[in-house]
């Protein structure tokens, strides 16, 4: 296994084994926080732009840049508004620091559809998911080295969230919990669970209530009612958010409790409000080193201490002023009023490792394509 080489002059990696409350607080003052949400139609040009870039760089997946000081984050699709406002503060620490400007690119889309493009030759040099198997998924490619999760605090998960609901205003289908989206006359809207790890999660906290409430084949009915209501299956969150809140489809959107707050934010004239079931699943999103690539690039150190700084807490405290859930319990504390208490389950301790998820849920003619309604799928944004 190969450890991360360890330098006199990284200004991150220094601390990581010591407990995560212990580390060095970076001054907040270079945090560049927004007070004022951008208007939807501002919030449109940047997702073209960031799923142009993305288009871009798959389009070409024999070429990485030969700037050192230069690396790609490729991450999920609902991650996008985070990483720029991180980015903005890396960039600037690291150049106080070394003396050294750096520029940090970005790739989003679906989780699974993005690590498939880094299998497939894009050149990540960090990988930033919403699911585990995604980076599992590159380890058994070679590209990222099998020690991954101990390379970093916590198990490689620097925030968490949770799936929510997403309503029109004042909640017209009166949906309160899960099963509110099995009656009959309530639209649904969700991201496709074949390229989206964050649709995935949706279908999972809905099946994890039914299994609460009732034995397999009642759960099973459950979620075939749910997924019969789904109006439109988009290829990633962000995408899905679009559909709802911008084309005005469907009466909910299943999506994560980051997102939904921004949603809220950026909409404001419509009144969306966000609805917490009693029960859902909880979201570790795990980051990693593509080190296959960066071994490579020379970028080793530069996307080490670009992962480690997010446990940082300007980073913590900027993950929380952007609704995720951050791991240091302080920064936690100090916005407990954002994040309501919610009963939650960890997706592999009830439904098995990773593997066994997809292979029993979500690949071809798994349960997800046994019990959604086919006409959905048909249509579903690959």
């Amino acid at each position: 296994m190969r450890s991360h080489p360890a330098s006199s002059r990284s200004i991150f990696s220094t601390n990581l084994t010591k407990p995560l409350l212990g580390l060095t607080a970076l001054s907040l003052g270079a945090l560049a926080l927004t007070g004022c949400p951008r208007a939807p139609t501002q919030r449109a040009a940047d997702n073209a732009a960031t799923q142009t870039a993305s288009q871009t760089a798959t389009s070409d997946t024999t070429t990485a840049s030969t700037n050192p000081n230069e690396i790609l984050n490729v991450s999920y699709d609902v991650s996008r508004d985070l990483y720029k406002k991180y980015n903005d503060w890396f960039s600037q620490q690291y150049k106080t620091q070394h003396n050294t400007a750096i520029s940090i690119k970005q790739s989003h889309g679906g989780s699974s559809k993005q690590a498939l493009s880094v299998a497939n030759g894009l050149p990540a040099d960090v990988v930033t998911m919403n699911q585990g198997s995604d980076i599992a998924m590159l380890v058994k490619k070679g590209l990222i080295d099998p020690n991954w999760q101990t390379a970093l605090p916590n198990q490689a998960v620097p925030y968490t969230t949770t799936m929510v609901l997403l309503v029109r205003k004042d909640n017209p289908k009166q949906i309160k919990d899960w099963n509110d989206l099995a009656r009959d006359g309530v639209s649904v809207v969700i991201a496709n669970p074949k390229t989206s790890g964050t649709a995935r999660y949706g279908v999972l906290a809905a099946y994890g209530y039914a299994l609460k409430h009732g034995d397999e084949k009642a759960a099973q009915q459950t979620l075939r009612q749910i997924l019969s209501h789904v109006a439109t299956y988009d290829s990633g969150a962000r995408a899905a958010t679009t559909t709802f809140a911008q084309r005005q489809i469907g009466d909910v959107l299943i999506t994560t409790e980051n997102e939904a707050h921004i949603s809220q934010q950026q909409f404001t004239n419509d009144g969306l409000q966000i609805v917490y079931p009693s029960y859902s699943v909880r979201i570790n999103n795990p980051v990693a080193v593509v080190t296959a690539v960066t071994d490579k690039r020379g970028t080793t150190q530069l996307a080490h201490d670009y992962l480690a700084g997010l446990w940082s807490k300007p980073a913590q405290t900027l993950m929380a002023e952007e609704y995720l859930r951050p791991v240091d319990a302080e920064v936690l504390a100090k916005f407990r009023d954002r994040f309501p208490d919610i009963a939650t389950f960890d997706a592999n301790e009830t439904f098995g490792d990773w593997d066994t998820i997809m292979d029993k849920y979500f690949k071809d003619g798994a349960l997800f394509d046994q019990l959604a309604n086919p006409a959905s799928l048909a249509s579903a944004t690959k």
